[in-house]
């Protein structure tokens, strides 16, 4: 089963202060982070889907290994982002795709590991972070098309998944499901 791995890092990140992709944790950009969590939780390819400040993400961050692409569109939201990385994984061999956007620091390779294990071409599964459906997002490859017409504004593939079974995989032991959202948000304590 083929996992390809897809970290949505377009937005300007407007109440962050500044697109969190070039946001330093922990000696790494949040972009660096995510796509090295989602290729050691065994993703190949991985997408890194970028935006705002798409060239200056480029020269600063190492990506090497990662398929990187720009979403021409991001200010309309997420929701064009997650359009852009399936329409960039149609010609990989890839059954899933697992999710994750770059504002995720508290999630793991493990996590990836885990909701990747459920991979299936008909497959959708999520990490759940107190009993609630979080990130990672597992989309097997029979519902990509119907999350990308889904996808619009800042909601990815929510709405698509509000009306379907989701198998939910418990990630309270390895990961934490909070996003940033602003410079307060990062956490002190190594998370």
């Amino acid at each position: 089963m083929e996992v390809a791995g897809v970290v949505l890092a377009a937005g300007a990140g407007r109440r962050f202060g500044m697109p969190k992709a070039l946001v330093e944790h922990q000696g790494s950009l949040l972009v660096e982070r995510a796509a090295r969590v989602l290729a050691a939780g065994g993703c190949a390819p991985v997408v890194v889907v970028l935006g705002a400040a798409a060239e200056e993400v480029r020269e600063r961050a190492d990506l090497a290994g990662a398929t990187v692409v720009v979403n021409p569109d991001w200010e309309t939201g997420m929701g064009s982002s997650l359009r852009t990385a399936l329409d960039a994984l149609t010609s990989t061999d890839a059954d899933a795709a697992v999710v994750l956007p770059v504002d995720m620091p508290g999630v793991g390779a493990e996590a990836v590991r885990r909701v990747a294990a459920l991979a299936a071409p008909d497959a959708l599964a999520a990490a759940a972070h107190d009993g609630r459906r979080s990130h990672p997002v597992l989309l097997g490859r029979e519902h990509w098309a119907g999350a990308r017409a889904a996808a619009t504004g800042d909601a990815g593939a929510r709405g698509y998944l509000r009306d379907r079974e989701v198998a939910l995989v418990p990630c309270d032991d390895v990961s934490a499901g909070f996003d940033v959202d602003r410079p307060e948000d990062l956490p002190a304590d190594g998370t």
